[in-house]
């Protein structure tokens, strides 16, 4: 597996090393001791696998009461997915990473605890599957505005045309208003 270190270092991209014939492929997706010498000392908890259609923005989500880690992946098509730091003490606060995750590329995405996180679905469909540090807590949920001006992500929109996004994440907070970490 190789790590990489993105222009907010804490965000790690993983590339693992394919072993593939004429009969398919093979590759390890995870290794806690490399993953701890990389990444850091966590410990994942829970997985989550999600399908999400052409044009699907989820996002941007976070806990602040239990933060989650997410290391995220693409087994099925291809999404554009982005960090956002909340950490008021770090200085990245306020920026973004993305980076384009696929089931061709196999890449996969440490997102640490203090950053909110989200996906654009760029292929036809997408399974979204992701390993994380703490349990889902459902009255810890918040949400940034995924066209936050102050954030100015940008997101590849197929054809320019905003994304489909649910009803609560259309209604996130702008990111100046939003809580964040101290």
């Amino acid at each position: 597996m190789q790590y990489e270190k993105l222009a907010i270092p804490d965000v790690v991209l993983l590339a693992p090393k394919v072993f593939g014939d004429e009969r398919g492929f093979f590759m390890e997706t995870f290794r806690q001791s490399e993953f701890e010498r990389h990444c850091g000392h966590y410990t994942f908890v829970q997985d989550n696998h999600s399908l999400s259609a052409h044009g699907i923005l989820r996002g941007l989500h976070y806990q602040l009461e239990k933060p989650q880690g997410k290391l995220v992946r693409v087994t099925r098509g291809e999404v554009f997915d982005v960090a956002v730091d909340l950490r008021q003490s770090s200085p990245t606060y306020g920026e973004w990473v993305g980076a384009t995750l696929s089931a061709e590329n196999k890449q996969m995405l440490w997102v640490p605890p203090g950053f909110a996180h989200a996906f654009y679905v760029t292929s036809d469909e997408a399974e979204f599957q992701y390993k994380c540090t703490d349990y889902y807590n459902p009255g810890d949920e918040y949400c940034i505005r995924w066209d936050d001006p102050t954030l100015a992500i940008d997101w590849p929109l197929i054809d320019g045309k905003p994304p489909r996004v649910s009803e609560k994440d259309g209604q996130g907070d702008s990111f100046v208003d939003a809580l964040k970490f101290g």
